[in-house]
Parts: structure tokens; C-alpha cells; sequence
């Protein structure tokens, strides 16, 4: 049987510092990250620093030179730039160079089309890569319309300037069509936040540098739950292993519960229209009463990540959400007898090794019941399916069952004591 053999995806990696860049080399090593996420092996790094870019190539034609002859030497198949291309750049970059030429954005467009799974989550990347493309067209034109004048054909110069016309109209339609889905998807996820508010259980969502371990985290937690009956998440040792939003409810020993989201990964200087397009998928950090961010402690840029990943949030507008900060993978660099401790808000713990799971859902029980309203109320046997909400969705301080009804003083979420005020009564 003859066997078919896949080409290798070999890539040199060209990257430019500019003056207020101060890290250049976590950029790149970033790059090669995403490189092997989709099985695209780096063979070797250009970098140069620059005031300013070169407008027709970025690099400049010495360094687009030097970029050929790697491609060349290398026997690679893609060029892949750190630095966001213009239209006319990745144009000429192109037709200099012998193989594909990307940039990061489109580097990540093709992970997250490779990760989405649900249909929300293809209908975003498609979105986004449209989003990418449609100006892209635009610059093809450009080019087209200088090559007819230089060449005096009229007929081709209109020939090609019509084609790039009618891909834009068609790209334009279909982005209309999938701005429509993607509203519907929103109502749909409305009604259900919506059904949550009324449940009033608490949200807990995490968020975090991409491959921090959040997923991991979500599935260690399900595992101490009460009643751990939910499907865990996938868990993968690479960036954007998770691109749709996941919710699942854990339930603690004594009965409280709260709904945790697990998230898509952010990254340094993650473009502003991805950040736009998986904005729904983020709707759960935004509407949540609690973030937490798991960071990866073991790693070096740790804290550069965290900047990246608070920066990812102000954008989003949750910067106002109380958050913990969850330091994981800290086997690597601390020893375990240390494990767990808490410093102010950072617990330092390890999925891995199971140590400082119990402390974490005990000190989100502490953060969530800052925010709940005292009551006291007498709840007559007719209204009791509410002892039931208060127990699994506020902190039941004492109860007794009166002849009258069920005397309960609780610490319950505010959309839940709105609810009981028919029933207060005076300490």
C-alpha cells in the first residue's frame, strides 16, 4: 500500500523591535508557542530593530533578502512575522518571498479555527477571519489597479479590479449574515443569564493566560464537588486549547453552591477585533460576581502575563470585578510542604498535586458571602421551597421551624432578599 506522507510545516520566524517594545524576546518566544500549536515547527529566528517600519515590506528589501535566503537554506514553507502586516505589505512580502507568508494575527485565527468546537465558536472565527481579509482585498486592488496602469491594459486592469469588487460584496454578505447568527446566539444566552439572575447562585468565572491551567483547575474542583455528576472539560498542554465557554456548578460540603466558567485564554497584544469577535464568549467574566485568575507561577513572565491579563479585562470593562488570584503549577518551583498558603489575595496552590483545592473553595465561600445581605424572616410552610434556595444559594446562620413557619436568619445574594421581603421581621 503506498503510503502518503504530510510535508512538514517548516517556519522561519521574522520579528522587528521597535525603541518602546521592552520585550521583544517574550513576543518571539510566544510566536514559536503558537508555532506548536499548530504543528508548525520554527527553524530559525530573524529579528531586527527599527525606528519605524518599511511601508511597502516592514523590513526593508536587505532584510527581505536575508528572510529568502533562510526560507531557502532552511527548506521552510511558511514565513510567519510577530509584527501585524498591512494589506499591501503581506502583498509584497509574498510575491518576494518563495513560500505563505503570515502574520500573528493569522497565525491565531488559524489555532482558533482549528479549537472551535460549538457552533457559536466557528460562526467567531469565521467572523474574524472575514474581518481580517475584507481590508486585505481592498490592498490586492490597490496593487491590481497600479499593475494595469503601468502595463496600459485597460481590460485587465477592470477584469481584476471587478473580481476583487465581487469577493468583497460576497465577504461583506456573508459577514452580515453571520453578524445576524451571532445576535441570535446572544438573545439565546440572555435568556439563559437571565434564568441564572432569577436562580441567584452565585458566578464564579476563570480567566487567565492561555495554558495557565484553568481548565485543569475547573475539572480538579468538579472532582471535590458535592455532587460532581457534570462532564468535564478537555484538557491539553497547549494555547487556546479552549476557545467556547464552559459552565459547570459546583456544590460545596455544606450545601452552598456557585456556577464556575471556564474561558478562552488571553495573550499578549491579542488583537483588538479577536478580543471584539469572542467578546460573547468573555460575556461570563463580565457578568460574573468573581474572577479568578490562574496564573501560571512556574512560569518566568509570570507577572507580564498577569499585566496581559488584567490589561484583556479593562478592556473588556471587569476590571471592577472582585478577583482572586490563583498561583498554580507552584510544584515546579516551591516545595510541596509549602502548599498551600495565601498571601493577601494570591493562593498559591498545585492542580497537579491536589494541594490547596479545599482552601480555594472555602476562600471563594468567604469572597462570595461578603457580598450577601443579611435577613431575618418568618417563612410560612406554604412559601418553604425558599429554605431550599437558601441554603444552596446564601449562608444559612440559624433556622428553626415555629408553628407558624420556618424562622430562618441567612446571608442570601441580593436579587434573593428582594424576593423575601414579604417575609422579614424585625431582630
Amino acid at each position: 500500500m503506498e503510503e502518503y506522507k504530510i510535508e512538514e510545516r517548516k517556519a522561519v520566524l521574522v520579528g522587528v523591535q521597535f525603541p518602546d517594545n521592552k520585550d521583544f524576546s517574550l513576543d518571539m518566544e510566544e510566536l514559536a508557542g503558537l508555532c506548536e500549536a499548530l504543528s508548525i515547527r520554527p527553524v530559525t529566528s530573524l529579528s531586527q530593530c527599527l525606528a519605524r517600519e518599511d511601508s511597502a515590506s516592514f523590513i526593508g528589501s536587505g532584510k527581505v533578502e536575508e528572510v529568502r535566503e533562510a526560507v531557502l537554506f532552511h527548506e521552510a514553507n511558511l514565513v510567519i512575522f510577530q509584527n501585524p502586516l498591512s494589506p499591501s505589505q503581506l502583498h509584497n512580502l509574498t510575491k518576494a518571498l518563495p513560500c505563505e507568508v503570515l502574520d500573528r494575527t493569522q497565525l491565531i485565527l488559524q489555532i482558533f479555527s482549528e479549537r472551535a468546537k460549538t457552533k457559536e465558536a466557528k460562526m467567531q472565527v469565521k467572523y474574524a477571519t472575514l474581518q481580517y481579509m475584507l481590508p486585505r482585498l481592498v490592498g490586492l486592488r490597490e496593487n491590481l489597479s497600479r499593475q494595469g496602469g503601468a502595463s496600459g491594459s485597460l481590460s485587465n486592469r477592470g477584469s481584476g479590479e471587478k473580481q476583487i469588487e465581487l469577493d468583497k460584496r460576497k465577504i461583506q454578505e456573508e459577514m452580515a449574515i453571520l453578524r445576524r447568527e451571532l445576535k441570535k446566539q446572544e438573545e439565546v444566552r440572555k435568556v439563559k443569564r437571565q434564568k441564572r439572575d432569577k436562580s441567584a447562585i452565585p458566578r464564579v468565572a476563570l480567566v487567565g493566560y492561555t495554558n495557565a491551567g484553568k481548565s485543569s483547575l475547573m475539572n480538579a474542583l468538579l472532582t471535590i464537588s458535592k455532587e460532581n455528576q457534570a462532564e468535564g472539560v478537555e484538557e491539553k498542554d497547549m494555547l487556546f486549547a479552549t476557545l467556547d465557554t464552559t459552565i459547570r456548578r459546583i456544590v460545596q460540603e455544606k450545601g452552598e453552591e456557585f456556577l464556575l466558567a471556564d474561558t478562552v485564554g488571553f495573550t499578549r497584544s491579542l488583537p483588538d477585533k479577536l478580543l471584539d469577535a469572542f467578546h460573547s464568549t468573555l460575556e461570563e467574566a463580565v457578568e460574573a460576581d468573581l474572577i479568578l485568575q490562574v496564573v501560571d507561577y512556574s512560569d518566568e513572565n509570570y507577572q507580564k502575563h498577569m499585566d496581559a491579563t488584567l490589561d484583556t479585562l479593562k478592556k473588556l470593562e471587569a476590571g471592577h470585578i472582585p478577583m482572586l488570584y490563583v498561583m498554580n503549577k507552584c510544584d515546579k518551583v516551591l516545595p510541596l510542604e509549602e502548599l498551600p498558603k495565601l498571601r493577601g489575595e494570591k493562593l498559591y496552590i498545585s492542580v497537579k498535586e491536589k494541594l490547596g483545592l479545599k482552601e480555594l473553595v472555602e476562600k471563594i465561600s468567604q469572597v462570595l458571602s461578603a457580598g450577601l445581605k443579611q435577613v431575618n424572616i418568618l417563612l410560612p410552610y406554604t412559601a418553604s421551597a425558599y429554605e431550599n434556595r437558601i441554603r444552596s444559594e446564601g449562608k444559612l446562620l440559624s433556622l428553626s421551624y415555629e408553628e407558624d413557619g420556618i424562622l430562618i436568619s441567612a446571608k442570601v445574594p441580593a436579587a434573593l432578599e428582594a424576593q423575601l421581603k414579604n417575609y422579614s421581621i424585625s431582630e
